[in-house]
């Protein structure tokens, strides 16, 4: 038999959430100004002041005075201040443990751009950029033919290059919560993809036909977006497993779906549908779909009855949903922080379905103990 598990007070968990959120960032920001004025912070820069000098083969009679170092001596104008070196630290460095070798890290809103240096470190295998203010990937991005893994989440870059195409060896692709309005077809060249994540861009509408060429996609995430229905190349990812659709415009799905018939798990909450196809009964390995059951009329009574063991997930806001935290507001600046505030709790929530042995054939409230 399915387990079906619906939750009345949805909205309510999600306060809770958000309530401990803030008192984390709360706690955050508090531990940050006592590192700011504690010595610590003073330490920390002279200790990379003088591991980069003695890099640059600098003598110590630059840099100390009277035993002490002196991070604003002049003569060391050529060679760059405190807030240069603070930035070099996020480039790789050879002397770097050799696991991270090639890694190339970068976040923090004090970068607009990627640094210069970063197109001669071609034998990169990731990257690993987020927080910024960097708007756009260089077209040398093609360079990188040793590339795995290309996280840039959480900037504001407005469109990928279609140069994005050459990187043959790509497995995991994450360009969530930025500003895409679209994806290049090129991408679909990236035959080794395996991973895909566009999430929170709230303005992509389509995917390009071409990347229906990516028969290695096992997880692909475009939740808030503004899709209208499920692409047709995402319909053609032969191996997919995990596709989350939600926080879009869907009406309804296709009713070829079933030849998705490697999905296991299906996230459809928080758009428009009004029913859900009776081809949901024919996906073998379907084990998790979540739906927003407000706008439900019509749900298959075989989906709910299924004997391959499939948790069905009904979300249920309450009318309370708008008065349960009175400092949201704070907490909560805008939509695209909001869906990635639901996003984090939508994981902990599912993490937690997983992990129980066993889940009772109808439960009309749901209790989680989330820590942060």
């Amino acid at each position: 038999m399915g387990h079906q598990v619906i939750i009345f007070d949805f909205s309510v968990i999600r306060g809770l959430w958000e309530t401990r959120v803030k008192k984390n960032k709360e706690r955050q920001k508090k531990e940050k100004e006592r590192l700011e004025k504690s010595a610590l912070e003073k330490i920390k820069q002279e200790w990379n002041l003088i591991l980069e000098c003695r890099k640059k083969g600098i003598p110590q009679s630059k840099y100390l005075k009277n035993g002490f170092v002196d991070i604003n001596e002049k003569n060391l104008d050529t060679y760059g201040k405190i807030p240069q070196l603070k930035k070099s630290r996020a480039l790789p460095d050879g002397v770097n443990k050799e696991q991270n070798k090639f890694i190339f890290r970068l976040s923090g809103e004090q970068w607009m751009e990627l640094p210069d240096s970063l197109k001669e470190q071609t034998y990169l295998k990731e990257w690993h950029v987020y927080n910024t203010l960097i708007q756009t990937i260089p077209a040398y991005i093609a360079l990188f033919q040793d590339l795995r893994v290309l996280e840039l989440s959480k900037n504001q870059i407005n469109h990928l290059p279609a140069e994005i195409g050459c990187l043959k060896n790509l497995k995991v692709l994450n360009v969530s919560f930025n500003n895409l309005k679209s994806v290049p077809p090129e991408l679909g060249d990236c035959e080794n993809l395996e991973k895909l994540d566009l999430s929170g861009n709230m303005e992509i509408t389509e995917l390009p036909f071409e990347l229906s060429n990516l028969k290695q996609l096992t997880f692909v995430d475009v939740s808030a977006n503004k899709f209208h229905s499920i692409p047709i190349c995402v319909l053609r990812m032969s191996n997919l497993q995990w596709l989350d659709i939600s926080s879009n415009n869907l009406k309804d799905l296709p009713e070829d779906i079933d030849r998705l018939d490697e999905l296991q798990t299906l996230l459809l909450q928080k758009n428009k549908l009004t029913y859900l196809p009776r081809a949901l009964v024919n996906m073998p390995k379907l084990s998790l779909l979540v739906v927003s059951g407000d706008d439900l009329v019509e749900i298959p009574t075989a989906i709910c009855e299924s004997t391959t063991g499939l948790k069905f997930v009904s979300l249920k806001d309450s009318p309370v949903e708008t008065i349960v935290c009175e400092d949201t507001e704070e907490i909560i600046e805008n939509e695209r922080e909001r869906e990635q505030v639901e996003k984090e709790f939508m994981k902990a929530y599912i993490e937690d379905l997983r992990e129980r042995e066993s889940a009772p054939s109808y439960t009309t409230k749901v209790m989680l103990s989330l820590q942060l």
